[in-house]
């Protein structure tokens, strides 16, 4: 498979045959997140898309997600990725964990929907606030992840750092179902809502979702401002009411090294068929022809600034 896409990325202008002989995309694959994430469960559904419709060879592929996701965008391992905006820019700036390997050439197809950092917990933990975490075993996402670099800017933050608990790298699921046996008492879990692992916590335990707010919320927009005050509604984990925290936006991106045709016909793919994304999660829904732009940090892929044009979509706030 991987010597498929290595080849499919180097060809500048690809035929298929289930358009009529149309510019396309013979090779698709997604990196997408944990298996349990929204990430992989819309990716899935997208992948359904572009064999169906476009009759491409399309694959989801389970990653460690931004962070890898990005990298293997940049390194012609996969045509789409699923990215969060802060590793995005960090990519593209050369910093954090892109400090010595810069992506600088990065494009997109669309934002997608934000997500929530939710810093999930249980009543019995007693844990109430981000303070509260010290001393305590703390799910951190995957190593590299996006949601890791989530939680180490919610960290420094609030004056804190991983010497402050005893951090644990694990995806959303491994975390929860540690969390089940008592093995980590909380968990960043930043992705749509909801999240199915936390959900799947609702069912054997009564679920707290931590607030970010006051002086830490004050802080981290200041040292990061891609990220945006949001709330977790009542009742989305059974609680009663809103929680403060923060959100950012995720992006679509599509690897440099598509043609022009092969992007457009994908993009075209994906906004013709969003009814059937819309249905893969309750985060997808969020994704509109209206937000292509809001919160996108690389420029638009030409083939998907084509099909924009087309449509009358506005993308004046888009780069490039």
């Amino acid at each position: 498979m991987r010597k498929k896409i290595a080849a499919a990325v180097a060809v500048t202008a690809l035929t298929l045959s289930a358009c009529g002989g149309g510019g396309g995309a013979d090779f698709v694959t997604i990196a997408a997140g944990g298996t349990s994430g929204p990430y992989y469960v819309i990716g899935a559904s997208m992948s359904k898309v572009f064999s169906e419709k476009l009759g491409a060879e399309s694959s989801v592929q389970a990653t460690g997600a931004s962070v890898e996701n990005v990298n293997l965008i940049a390194d012609g391992k996969a045509e789409m990725a699923f990215a969060m905006g802060d590793a995005t820019r960090q990519a593209m700036d050369g910093t954090g964990p892109f400090k010595d390997n810069a992506h600088t050439d990065l494009v997109a197809m669309t934002a997608l929907y934000p997500n929530f950092v939710q810093i999930i917990t249980t009543e019995q933990s007693g844990i109430k606030s981000v303070a509260d975490l010290k001393g305590k075993r703390v799910g951190v996402g995957d190593s590299g992840s996006g949601v890791e670099l989530n939680a180490q800017m919610i960290l420094e933050a609030h004056g804190m750092n991983y010497d402050d608990i005893n951090e644990d790298f694990l995806s959303y699921a491994e975390a929860i179902d540690q969390m089940k046996n008592g093995q980590v008492d909380a968990a960043f879990v930043t992705s749509g809502l909801p999240n199915s692992s936390v959900m799947d916590l609702v069912t054997s335990h009564d679920v707290v979702a931590v607030p970010i707010e006051g002086d830490g919320m004050k802080k981290l927009l200041e040292l990061y401002p891609f990220f945006s005050e949001a709330a977790i509604p009542g009742g989305t984990y059974d609680q009663a009411e809103d929680v403060t925290t923060a959100s950012i936006m995720n992006q679509m991106l599509l690897s440099p090294k598509l043609s022009d045709e092969a992007a457009y016909e994908i993009t075209k793919a994906f906004w013709e068929n969003i009814d059937e994304i819309h249905a893969a999660h309750n985060a997808a829904k969020q994704i509109t022809l209206d937000t292509v732009t809001d919160g996108l940090v690389p420029p638009l892929h030409p083939g998907a600034k084509k099909y924009y044009e087309e449509q009358g979509v506005d993308i004046q706030g888009a780069q490039g």
